[in-house]
Protein backbone atom coordinates (compact mmCIF):
# COMPACT_ATOMS: atom_id res chain seq x y z
CA UNK A 1 0.00 0.00 0.00
CA UNK A 2 1.27 3.43 -0.43
CA UNK A 3 0.07 6.81 0.38
CA UNK A 4 0.95 9.85 -1.31
CA UNK A 5 0.34 12.83 -3.03
CA UNK A 6 -1.60 12.90 -6.57
CA UNK A 7 -0.87 14.65 -9.62
CA UNK A 8 -2.80 16.23 -12.46
CA UNK A 9 -2.56 12.73 -14.58
CA UNK A 10 -4.64 10.93 -11.64
CA UNK A 11 -7.15 13.19 -11.25
CA UNK A 12 -9.69 10.80 -12.87
CA UNK A 13 -9.19 8.05 -10.99
CA UNK A 14 -8.74 10.20 -8.17
CA UNK A 15 -12.28 11.42 -8.22
CA UNK A 16 -13.48 7.96 -8.91
CA UNK A 17 -12.72 6.19 -5.92
CA UNK A 18 -14.13 9.16 -4.15
CA UNK A 19 -17.52 8.61 -6.20
CA UNK A 20 -17.01 4.67 -4.77
CA UNK A 21 -16.34 5.87 -1.13
CA UNK A 22 -20.15 8.52 -0.88
CA UNK A 23 -21.62 5.73 -3.05
CA UNK A 24 -21.87 7.26 -6.52
CA UNK A 25 -21.71 4.94 -9.50
CA UNK A 26 -18.89 6.65 -11.53
CA UNK A 27 -20.03 8.30 -14.81
CA UNK A 28 -17.12 7.62 -16.99
CA UNK A 29 -18.02 9.29 -20.40
CA UNK A 30 -15.79 11.34 -21.93
CA UNK A 31 -18.07 14.40 -21.72
CA UNK A 32 -18.18 13.68 -17.18
CA UNK A 33 -14.28 13.14 -17.07
CA UNK A 34 -13.59 16.26 -19.16
CA UNK A 35 -15.39 18.28 -16.85
CA UNK A 36 -14.63 16.47 -13.74
CA UNK A 37 -11.13 17.20 -14.70
CA UNK A 38 -11.59 20.98 -15.14
CA UNK A 39 -13.40 21.32 -12.00
CA UNK A 40 -10.28 19.41 -10.14
CA UNK A 41 -8.09 21.68 -12.25
CA UNK A 42 -9.18 24.34 -10.66
CA UNK A 43 -10.92 23.37 -7.03
CA UNK A 44 -7.85 21.04 -5.79
CA UNK A 45 -4.43 22.08 -4.05
CA UNK A 46 -2.77 18.49 -5.74
CA UNK A 47 0.02 19.22 -2.78
CA UNK A 48 -2.74 19.05 -0.02
CA UNK A 49 -4.99 15.75 -2.37
CA UNK A 50 -4.07 12.62 -1.37
CA UNK A 51 -4.41 8.56 -2.10
CA UNK A 52 -4.11 5.43 -1.05
CA UNK A 53 -2.76 2.99 -3.69
CA UNK A 54 -2.99 -0.72 -4.08
CA UNK A 55 -0.95 -1.11 -6.71
CA UNK A 56 -1.98 1.26 -9.52
CA UNK A 57 -5.53 1.59 -8.17
CA UNK A 58 -6.66 4.30 -5.88
CA UNK A 59 -8.41 2.96 -3.15
CA UNK A 60 -8.28 5.82 -0.18
CA UNK A 61 -8.75 9.96 -1.01
CA UNK A 62 -8.20 12.35 1.14
CA UNK A 63 -7.82 16.05 0.63
CA UNK A 64 -7.27 19.15 2.50
CA UNK A 65 -7.31 23.16 1.42
CA UNK A 66 -6.29 26.30 3.63
CA UNK A 67 -9.36 28.53 4.82
CA UNK A 68 -10.32 30.97 7.79
CA UNK A 69 -12.36 30.36 10.88
CA UNK A 70 -13.63 32.86 12.77
CA UNK A 71 -13.33 32.55 15.93
CA UNK A 72 -15.58 34.46 19.08
CA UNK A 73 -14.08 38.67 18.75
CA UNK A 74 -13.93 38.49 15.42
CA UNK A 75 -10.74 37.31 14.33
CA UNK A 76 -10.10 34.79 11.21
CA UNK A 77 -7.08 32.22 11.85
CA UNK A 78 -5.54 29.71 9.03
CA UNK A 79 -6.97 26.10 9.48
CA UNK A 80 -6.75 23.58 7.27
CA UNK A 81 -10.18 22.15 6.00
CA UNK A 82 -10.34 18.27 5.28
CA UNK A 83 -13.33 17.10 3.03
CA UNK A 84 -13.62 14.23 0.38
CA UNK A 85 -12.41 11.05 2.70
CA UNK A 86 -13.11 8.33 1.46
CA UNK A 87 -11.88 4.37 1.67
CA UNK A 88 -12.92 2.07 -0.35
CA UNK A 89 -15.27 -0.99 0.74
CA UNK A 90 -12.85 -3.39 -0.23
CA UNK A 91 -9.81 -1.94 1.65
CA UNK A 92 -10.80 -0.53 5.23
CA UNK A 93 -9.37 -1.98 8.41
CA UNK A 94 -5.86 -1.44 7.08
CA UNK A 95 -4.64 2.19 8.72
CA UNK A 96 -5.17 3.99 5.42
CA UNK A 97 -7.25 6.59 6.62
CA UNK A 98 -5.34 6.71 10.09
CA UNK A 99 -1.98 7.14 7.41
CA UNK A 100 -3.58 9.98 5.43
CA UNK A 101 -5.00 11.75 8.47
CA UNK A 102 -1.30 11.55 9.84
CA UNK A 103 0.33 12.80 6.74
CA UNK A 104 -2.05 15.74 6.22
CA UNK A 105 -2.06 17.13 10.14
CA UNK A 106 1.53 17.01 10.34
CA UNK A 107 1.52 19.20 7.23
CA UNK A 108 -1.05 21.64 8.76
CA UNK A 109 1.00 21.93 11.40
CA UNK A 110 4.12 22.65 9.36
CA UNK A 111 2.19 25.51 7.54
CA UNK A 112 0.90 27.34 10.60
CA UNK A 113 -2.04 26.51 10.49
CA UNK A 114 -4.26 26.22 14.19
CA UNK A 115 -6.43 23.87 13.72
CA UNK A 116 -7.97 21.47 11.52
CA UNK A 117 -11.54 21.00 10.47
CA UNK A 118 -14.31 18.25 8.61
CA UNK A 119 -17.85 17.18 9.01
CA UNK A 120 -17.98 14.11 10.13
CA UNK A 121 -19.86 12.12 7.88
CA UNK A 122 -19.77 8.84 10.73
CA UNK A 123 -19.66 10.24 14.63
CA UNK A 124 -17.46 7.35 15.56
CA UNK A 125 -14.30 8.04 13.43
CA UNK A 126 -12.84 10.85 14.22
CA UNK A 127 -12.43 11.80 18.03
CA UNK A 128 -9.49 8.94 17.39
CA UNK A 129 -7.86 12.00 16.09
CA UNK A 130 -8.37 14.06 18.54
CA UNK A 131 -11.20 16.13 16.81
CA UNK A 132 -14.79 17.27 18.73
CA UNK A 133 -18.14 19.17 18.22
CA UNK A 134 -17.40 22.20 17.50
CA UNK A 135 -20.89 23.57 16.10
CA UNK A 136 -24.07 22.04 15.59
CA UNK A 137 -27.21 22.98 13.20
CA UNK A 138 -30.63 22.32 12.88
CA UNK A 139 -33.21 21.49 10.14
CA UNK A 140 -36.76 23.01 10.66
CA UNK A 141 -40.02 23.36 9.05
CA UNK A 142 -42.23 26.19 9.25
CA UNK A 143 -46.33 25.70 8.86
CA UNK A 144 -47.59 29.22 7.09
CA UNK A 145 -51.07 28.42 8.60
CA UNK A 146 -49.74 29.06 11.88
CA UNK A 147 -47.23 31.54 10.77
CA UNK A 148 -47.57 35.73 11.70
CA UNK A 149 -45.31 37.39 13.20
CA UNK A 150 -44.92 39.87 16.24
CA UNK A 151 -45.51 43.43 16.25
CA UNK A 152 -42.26 44.53 17.62
CA UNK A 153 -40.59 42.95 15.44
CA UNK A 154 -37.13 44.90 14.10
CA UNK A 155 -38.25 47.03 11.35
CA UNK A 156 -36.01 49.53 9.35
CA UNK A 157 -38.20 52.14 7.94
CA UNK A 158 -37.07 52.20 4.05
CA UNK A 159 -35.24 49.07 3.84
CA UNK A 160 -36.50 46.92 0.88
CA UNK A 161 -36.27 43.39 -0.35
CA UNK A 162 -35.14 42.97 -4.63
CA UNK A 163 -35.39 39.57 -6.50
CA UNK A 164 -31.95 39.17 -8.09
CA UNK A 165 -30.51 37.47 -10.88
CA UNK A 166 -27.19 34.55 -10.03
CA UNK A 167 -24.82 36.97 -11.65
CA UNK A 168 -25.54 39.47 -9.20
CA UNK A 169 -25.70 37.20 -6.43
CA UNK A 170 -21.95 36.58 -7.70
CA UNK A 171 -21.54 40.13 -7.58
CA UNK A 172 -22.90 40.99 -4.25
CA UNK A 173 -22.88 37.87 -2.61
CA UNK A 174 -19.15 37.53 -1.81
CA UNK A 175 -19.06 41.47 -0.02
CA UNK A 176 -21.85 40.79 2.06
CA UNK A 177 -20.39 36.85 3.11
CA UNK A 178 -17.17 38.74 4.34
CA UNK A 179 -18.55 40.66 6.50
CA UNK A 180 -21.15 38.31 7.80
CA UNK A 181 -18.44 36.02 8.45
CA UNK A 182 -16.71 38.60 11.15
CA UNK A 183 -19.80 37.91 12.91
CA UNK A 184 -19.90 34.76 13.85
CA UNK A 185 -17.80 32.55 15.33
CA UNK A 186 -17.28 29.28 13.37
CA UNK A 187 -18.14 30.86 9.87
CA UNK A 188 -15.35 29.49 6.80
CA UNK A 189 -14.79 31.75 3.68
CA UNK A 190 -16.21 30.90 0.42
CA UNK A 191 -13.88 31.25 -2.59
CA UNK A 192 -15.01 32.16 -6.43
CA UNK A 193 -15.38 28.54 -7.52
CA UNK A 194 -18.12 28.16 -4.46
CA UNK A 195 -20.04 31.09 -5.91
CA UNK A 196 -19.83 29.85 -9.22
CA UNK A 197 -21.15 26.17 -8.28
CA UNK A 198 -23.87 27.95 -5.88
CA UNK A 199 -25.16 30.29 -8.49
CA UNK A 200 -25.29 27.87 -11.23
CA UNK A 201 -22.31 30.40 -13.27
CA UNK A 202 -19.61 27.04 -13.00
CA UNK A 203 -21.34 24.19 -11.88
CA UNK A 204 -19.62 21.19 -10.75
CA UNK A 205 -20.07 18.33 -12.69
CA UNK A 206 -21.01 16.00 -9.43
CA UNK A 207 -23.00 18.02 -7.54
CA UNK A 208 -24.68 20.91 -9.90
CA UNK A 209 -26.26 23.55 -7.88
CA UNK A 210 -30.48 23.15 -8.16
CA UNK A 211 -32.32 26.12 -9.76
CA UNK A 212 -32.83 28.67 -6.90
CA UNK A 213 -34.31 32.00 -7.06
CA UNK A 214 -32.31 34.75 -5.12
CA UNK A 215 -33.22 37.78 -3.30
CA UNK A 216 -31.38 40.39 -1.28
CA UNK A 217 -32.20 42.73 1.60
CA UNK A 218 -30.92 46.82 1.26
CA UNK A 219 -31.08 48.69 4.68
CA UNK A 220 -32.17 52.70 4.53
CA UNK A 221 -28.85 53.49 3.08
CA UNK A 222 -29.06 50.79 -0.11
CA UNK A 223 -26.07 48.74 1.69
CA UNK A 224 -26.58 45.42 0.53
CA UNK A 225 -27.81 43.63 4.34
CA UNK A 226 -28.88 40.30 3.67
CA UNK A 227 -29.35 37.47 0.69
CA UNK A 228 -31.49 34.35 0.90
CA UNK A 229 -31.56 31.64 -1.81
CA UNK A 230 -34.66 29.50 -2.27
CA UNK A 231 -36.06 26.99 -4.55
CA UNK A 232 -39.75 25.46 -4.72
CA UNK A 233 -41.97 22.44 -5.37
CA UNK A 234 -45.00 22.63 -7.82
CA UNK A 235 -47.61 20.29 -5.77
CA UNK A 236 -51.34 21.02 -5.43
CA UNK A 237 -53.83 19.06 -4.81
CA UNK A 238 -57.65 19.53 -6.55
CA UNK A 239 -56.12 22.80 -7.11
CA UNK A 240 -55.59 23.76 -3.97
CA UNK A 241 -51.91 24.81 -3.79
CA UNK A 242 -49.42 22.82 -1.19
CA UNK A 243 -45.58 24.20 -2.20
CA UNK A 244 -43.13 24.04 -0.15
CA UNK A 245 -40.29 26.55 -0.46
CA UNK A 246 -36.42 25.20 0.90
CA UNK A 247 -34.37 28.06 1.90
CA UNK A 248 -30.84 27.31 1.18
CA UNK A 249 -29.44 30.05 2.59
CA UNK A 250 -30.51 33.13 4.59
CA UNK A 251 -27.43 35.07 5.67
CA UNK A 252 -28.32 38.58 7.14
CA UNK A 253 -25.84 41.54 9.13
CA UNK A 254 -28.49 42.55 10.91
CA UNK A 255 -31.91 41.50 12.94
CA UNK A 256 -33.72 43.89 10.89
CA UNK A 257 -32.55 42.19 7.48
CA UNK A 258 -33.02 38.57 8.86
CA UNK A 259 -36.75 39.34 9.83
CA UNK A 260 -37.34 40.92 6.29
CA UNK A 261 -35.94 38.01 4.54
CA UNK A 262 -37.91 35.41 6.68
CA UNK A 263 -41.15 37.73 5.95
CA UNK A 264 -40.28 38.15 2.36
CA UNK A 265 -40.60 34.01 2.29
CA UNK A 266 -43.32 34.03 4.39
CA UNK A 267 -44.99 36.50 1.92
CA UNK A 268 -44.41 34.28 -1.42
CA UNK A 269 -47.70 32.83 -3.02
CA UNK A 270 -48.78 29.57 -3.26
CA UNK A 271 -46.27 28.55 -0.11
CA UNK A 272 -47.73 25.95 2.58
CA UNK A 273 -44.49 25.37 4.55
CA UNK A 274 -40.95 26.67 4.49
CA UNK A 275 -38.58 24.40 5.24
CA UNK A 276 -34.80 25.68 6.17
CA UNK A 277 -31.83 23.32 6.55
CA UNK A 278 -28.01 23.83 8.00
CA UNK A 279 -29.37 26.82 10.48
CA UNK A 280 -28.16 28.19 13.42
CA UNK A 281 -28.86 26.16 16.55
CA UNK A 282 -30.09 29.23 17.96
CA UNK A 283 -32.14 31.02 15.55
CA UNK A 284 -33.77 34.09 15.73
CA UNK A 285 -36.95 33.25 13.59
CA UNK A 286 -38.66 31.44 16.69
CA UNK A 287 -38.70 34.78 19.04
CA UNK A 288 -40.42 36.50 15.91
CA UNK A 289 -43.46 34.91 15.62
CA UNK A 290 -46.33 35.27 17.46
CA UNK A 291 -47.02 31.21 17.77
CA UNK A 292 -43.37 29.76 18.01
CA UNK A 293 -45.05 26.16 17.87
CA UNK A 294 -45.28 26.77 14.13
CA UNK A 295 -41.71 25.72 13.68
CA UNK A 296 -41.08 22.03 14.22
CA UNK A 297 -37.34 20.95 14.54
CA UNK A 298 -36.85 18.29 12.74
CA UNK A 299 -33.03 17.44 13.60
CA UNK A 300 -30.22 19.63 15.87
CA UNK A 301 -27.07 17.53 14.80
CA UNK A 302 -23.15 17.67 14.76
CA UNK A 303 -21.57 19.88 12.16
CA UNK A 304 -18.23 21.32 12.14
CA UNK A 305 -15.50 19.58 14.24
CA UNK A 306 -12.39 21.15 15.40
CA UNK A 307 -9.06 19.42 16.41
CA UNK A 308 -6.50 21.88 17.63
CA UNK A 309 -2.88 21.67 16.45
CA UNK A 310 -1.21 24.65 18.49
CA UNK A 311 -2.91 25.66 21.38
CA UNK A 312 -1.05 28.52 22.25
CA UNK A 313 -1.83 30.24 19.08
CA UNK A 314 -5.58 29.56 19.29
CA UNK A 315 -6.45 30.70 22.28
CA UNK A 316 -4.19 33.34 22.10
CA UNK A 317 -6.51 34.69 18.79
CA UNK A 318 -10.17 34.52 20.59
CA UNK A 319 -11.80 36.70 23.08
CA UNK A 320 -13.43 35.75 26.16
CA UNK A 321 -16.52 36.03 28.06
CA UNK A 322 -15.22 36.73 31.81
CA UNK A 323 -11.87 38.43 33.01
CA UNK A 324 -10.60 35.30 34.51
CA UNK A 325 -7.42 33.03 34.34
CA UNK A 326 -7.28 29.49 33.88
CA UNK A 327 -5.09 26.30 33.94
CA UNK A 328 -5.63 23.49 32.16
CA UNK A 329 -3.57 19.95 31.05
CA UNK A 330 -4.22 18.73 27.68
CA UNK A 331 -3.83 15.23 26.50
CA UNK A 332 -3.38 14.20 23.11
CA UNK A 333 -2.23 11.11 21.49
CA UNK A 334 -0.60 12.61 18.53
CA UNK A 335 1.26 15.18 20.54
CA UNK A 336 0.54 18.53 18.64
CA UNK A 337 -1.46 20.21 22.10
CA UNK A 338 -0.45 18.18 24.63
CA UNK A 339 0.97 20.40 28.08
CA UNK A 340 -0.10 22.65 30.72
CA UNK A 341 -1.49 25.52 29.77
CA UNK A 342 -2.76 29.06 31.46
CA UNK A 343 -5.15 30.78 29.22
CA UNK A 344 -5.73 34.42 30.50
CA UNK A 345 -8.82 36.20 29.14
CA UNK A 346 -10.87 38.99 28.86
CA UNK A 347 -13.46 40.58 26.90
CA UNK A 348 -10.93 42.20 24.68
CA UNK A 349 -8.46 39.55 24.03
CA UNK A 350 -6.52 36.44 25.44
CA UNK A 351 -3.04 34.60 25.84
CA UNK A 352 -2.29 31.10 26.25
CA UNK A 353 0.89 30.17 26.93
CA UNK A 354 2.96 26.91 28.19
CA UNK A 355 2.93 27.08 32.07
CA UNK A 356 4.66 24.40 35.23
CA UNK A 357 1.72 25.48 37.18
CA UNK A 358 -0.87 23.21 39.26
CA UNK A 359 -4.00 22.47 36.81
CA UNK A 360 -7.22 23.13 37.22
CA UNK A 361 -8.95 21.18 34.61
CA UNK A 362 -7.60 18.18 32.67
CA UNK A 363 -9.46 17.02 29.59
CA UNK A 364 -8.00 16.06 26.07
CA UNK A 365 -7.65 17.63 22.94
CA UNK A 366 -11.20 16.40 21.08
CA UNK A 367 -13.25 17.70 24.13
CA UNK A 368 -10.75 21.23 24.12
CA UNK A 369 -11.79 20.79 20.69
CA UNK A 370 -15.00 21.37 21.09
CA UNK A 371 -14.79 23.90 23.80
CA UNK A 372 -13.01 26.47 21.20
CA UNK A 373 -15.85 28.49 19.40
CA UNK A 374 -17.81 28.75 22.60
CA UNK A 375 -20.18 26.00 22.37
CA UNK A 376 -20.70 22.97 24.84
CA UNK A 377 -20.89 22.84 28.69
CA UNK A 378 -17.47 22.77 30.65
CA UNK A 379 -19.58 21.97 33.53
CA UNK A 380 -22.36 19.48 32.16
CA UNK A 381 -18.56 17.97 30.46
CA UNK A 382 -17.60 17.60 34.09
CA UNK A 383 -20.44 15.66 35.32
CA UNK A 384 -20.25 13.32 32.58
CA UNK A 385 -16.88 12.70 33.29
CA UNK A 386 -15.26 14.03 30.09
CA UNK A 387 -13.13 16.78 32.44
CA UNK A 388 -11.52 16.20 35.04
CA UNK A 389 -11.93 19.22 38.05
CA UNK A 390 -8.87 19.66 39.98
CA UNK A 391 -9.92 22.68 41.47
CA UNK A 392 -13.16 23.47 42.84
CA UNK A 393 -15.12 25.42 40.85
CA UNK A 394 -12.90 25.45 37.80
CA UNK A 395 -15.56 23.93 35.63
CA UNK A 396 -17.72 26.88 36.73
CA UNK A 397 -15.27 29.57 35.78
CA UNK A 398 -14.11 27.34 32.63
CA UNK A 399 -17.89 27.95 31.35
CA UNK A 400 -17.79 31.74 31.86
CA UNK A 401 -14.53 32.24 30.29
CA UNK A 402 -15.14 30.33 27.51
CA UNK A 403 -18.99 29.84 26.27
CA UNK A 404 -20.40 32.95 23.63
CA UNK A 405 -23.49 34.70 24.03
CA UNK A 406 -24.44 33.54 20.25
CA UNK A 407 -23.71 30.02 19.78
CA UNK A 408 -21.28 29.28 16.97
CA UNK A 409 -22.31 28.10 13.32
CA UNK A 410 -21.02 27.39 9.96
CA UNK A 411 -23.62 27.61 7.25
CA UNK A 412 -21.63 25.91 5.20
CA UNK A 413 -20.90 22.44 4.08
CA UNK A 414 -17.49 21.58 2.89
Amino acid sequence: MDVRTIDEDEIIPWTAAVGVGFLRVPDDSKENREKRLAHWRERADLARTRGAYDGDRCVGTFRSFATGLTVPGGAIVPVSAITNVTVSPTHRRRGLLTEMMRLDLADAAARGEMLAILIAAEYRIYGRFGFGVATEYQKFTLDMLRTDFVPDAPVEEGGRVELVTPEEVAELGPPLHEEFRGLRAGAIGRTALWWGNYTGLNPSPANPAPPRFHAIYRDPSGKVAGLVSYRTDDHWDEFVPKVTLTVDSLLALTPAAEFALWRFCASVDYVEKIEAADRSPDELLPMLLTDPRAITTQTRRDFVWTRILDAPAAFSARTYGARDRLVVEVSDDLGYAAGRFAIDGGLDGGTCVPTGEPAELALDVATLGALYLGSGSPVRLAVAGRISELSPGAAERAEALLRTPREPWCPDWF
